[in-house]
């Protein structure tokens, strides 16, 4: 490998004195081959690789010549022309794309939401809703249809008629659920409901109904039936009987599930050994009946109500009738919720993925349309818009071509030509006609400006964000450095057989496992257990006898494991 010329500016411990490191960050540390390192760029990797180390000359000497190595390493990989490969490039430009979405979006309006929907999370709604089902791009007439007859079943509900009855009625709800549950959704949280629908459902007090509120569905009217604090999480077992198709099999299930709650009692047979004996849920049977983590709405209410209401860790409960069939619930965990720092991440990353999205995207772009004097040629544009027929909705609109060569938009001092927009309809065709030609050529209009601004805007991350310009650093060197590796070192490992051969004779002495012994490692759950165990050693029984007999004595308290490792003798560990 070339070694290439290096020159290095030795690095005081003033390098991270503050108010030295703001006056200096751009001053080089290392310049190869007239590539020069910045004093912020090695501090920033140099922090990420040393986290927990304190910070010394000697530390700091040692770190710089694995970064010199590194620098030269990446000199080669560029000499050799690895960056200019389209596997790599196609590579750096997946995880530019994954890098710069924080980037492109409204922080200020992100920020806003999480809080938002960590305060959503620290109550749950209870609400009741009757839909009128619309197209996301539905006609202004079908629109307005819809919106009117909402507002005419609000009349009603407002003037003394019953929600539910309304709800289940010819004329009222088209959710096909209406007919079991006369709207009633039960009690939800933060992002369990489309977010205008949730958003709605927070704004309207206990007792009140809410103004049509428009999702992708069509026009809801939301009722509030109650409001309390977030139950949190908890963690369960249950044993679930199934009535069968028969004859009395209703009363057999509950004989069943009764003789089973009986046992619990009695301290006949532990929890887990009757779960897995009897429960018809197959898929947590044969985990003595465990369940994952769940909140509010995730289970049927009478199984939720039963579980929250267990007090404390190993408390189980009284048979439970669901439409599944009886359940017997044991507690095992519960957690309340979070602080919003334990939660902020999670949070962040559901909205960044939820409906709020959207609205953190449009707040950017206008943002942006401001800050790179985004114009729109409205003249041009209603020409066009004017002009549209059913053809639009196959990508083809009836422009002349003198029109082509007009300017559409200006964003940051550029135009953007007519044609490059009738381009973009050419890749927009087939489109289901929901909407008038007019409309879905306007949308489109504003869909082309508002990519166009995304994209000057991602033109210049690495000149506007210092920390995304160093971490696409990181990525483009850090994808050079294991190309390089893997040409140089793995791949050519791999297919020199004789070379490894070698290698093996001439270094197995430097790889021998020191002296060892076959261990049998017996966990026992007490001191009489441990001391039952010892008998039957010194009796010399079988160890898979053992195990068989104190499992069946202890239910499930000793473990026999087999491990290999350094130890001479056997030992007992006692939990």
């Amino acid at each position: 490998m070339k070694t290439g010329k290096f020159f290095l500016i030795v690095i005081a411990v003033l390098f991270f004195h503050s108010s030295s490191f703001a006056q200096n960050k751009d001053a080089a540390v290392l310049t190869v081959d007239g590539e020069p390192t910045s004093l912020e760029e090695f501090e920033n990797i140099f922090r990420k690789n040393n986290r927990d180390s304190s910070i010394t000359k000697q530390s700091l000497d040692e770190y710089m010549e694995l970064f010199i190595n590194f620098k030269l390493k990446v000199k080669e990989a560029r000499e050799l022309g690895l960056d200019t490969v389209t596997k790599f490039k196609n590579e750096l430009d997946g995880y530019r794309a994954q890098l710069a979405r924080p980037y492109l979006t409204d922080t200020d309006m992100l920020n806003g939401m999480v809080r938002e929907a960590y305060d959503h999370e620290r109550f749950e709604v209870r609400a009741q809703h009757i839909l009128i089902k619309l197209d996301p791009n539905a006609l202004p007439a079908d629109t307005l249809a819809a919106y009117s007859r909402c507002m005419a079943l609000r009349e009603r509900i407002l003037a003394g008629e019953d929600f539910s009855t309304i709800a289940k009625s010819r004329e009222g709800s088209e959710d096909p659920s209406v007919k079991d549950n006369g709207g009633d959704l039960g009690y939800f949280t933060a992002f369990q409901m489309v977010y205008p629908f949730e958003e709605a459902a927070y704004k309207t007090p206990v007792g009140q109904v809410s103004m049509p509120v428009r999702t992708r569905y069509g026009y809801h009217l939301i009722k509030v039936n109650d409001k309390r604090e977030a139950r949190g999480e908890i963690h369960v077992a249950h044993i679930m009987v199934k009535p069968k198709a028969e004859a009395n099999g209703e009363q057999n299930a509950q004989n069943k599930i009764t003789e089973i709650h009986q046992k619990l009692i009695s301290g006949e047979e532990t929890f887990d050994n009757l779960a897995s004996k009897f429960s018809d849920d197959q898929s947590s049977a044969k985990k003595g009946g465990e369940l994952p983590w769940f909140g509010t709405g995730k289970m049927v209410l009478e199984f939720e109500d039963a579980a929250f209401n267990l007090k404390k860790d190993g408390d189980f409960s009284t048979p439970v009738k669901t439409d599944y069939g009886w359940h017997i619930i044991k507690r095992l965990g519960y957690k309340p919720h979070g602080t919003f720092e334990e939660r902020e991440k999670d949070l962040k990353s559901k909205v960044s993925k939820d409906g709020r999205s959207e609205q953190t995207r449009s707040s950017f772009v206008n943002k942006l349309k401001t800050q790179y004097k985004y114009t729109v040629n409205q003249k041009e544009l209603s020409k066009i818009i004017a002009k549209a027929d059913s053809n639009a909705f196959t990508g083809k609109l009836n422009l002349k071509k003198s029109q082509l060569k007009k300017t559409l938009y200006t964003i940051d001092g550029k135009n953007i030509s007519v044609k490059e927009f009738n381009d973009y309809m050419r890749t927009r065709g087939n489109s289901r006609p929901t909407m008038s030609p007019q409309e879905f050529v306007k949308m489109q209009s504003d869909r082309l400006g508002e990519e166009k601004l995304l994209a000057v805007e991602d033109s210049k991350l690495e000149q506007k964000h210092t920390a995304f310009r160093l971490l696409m650093k990181e990525y483009r060197e850090g994808i050079l450095l294991f190309e390089l590796t893997d040409q140089k070192v793995w791949s050519k490992a791999v297919k020199d057989s004789a070379g490894l051969a070698e290698f093996y004779q001439n270094n197995a002495s430097k790889y021998m496992w020191p002296e060892r012994a076959e261990t049998v490692i017996y966990t026992c759950a007490n001191a009489n257990v441990a001391t039952e165990l010892r008998k039957m050693l010194a009796l010399g029984l079988d160890k898979s006898a053992i195990a068989a007999e104190l499992n069946k004595t202890h239910s499930s308290i000793f473990r026999l494991k087999k491990e290999f490792g350094h130890a001479k003798t056997v030992k007992f560990f006692l939990r």
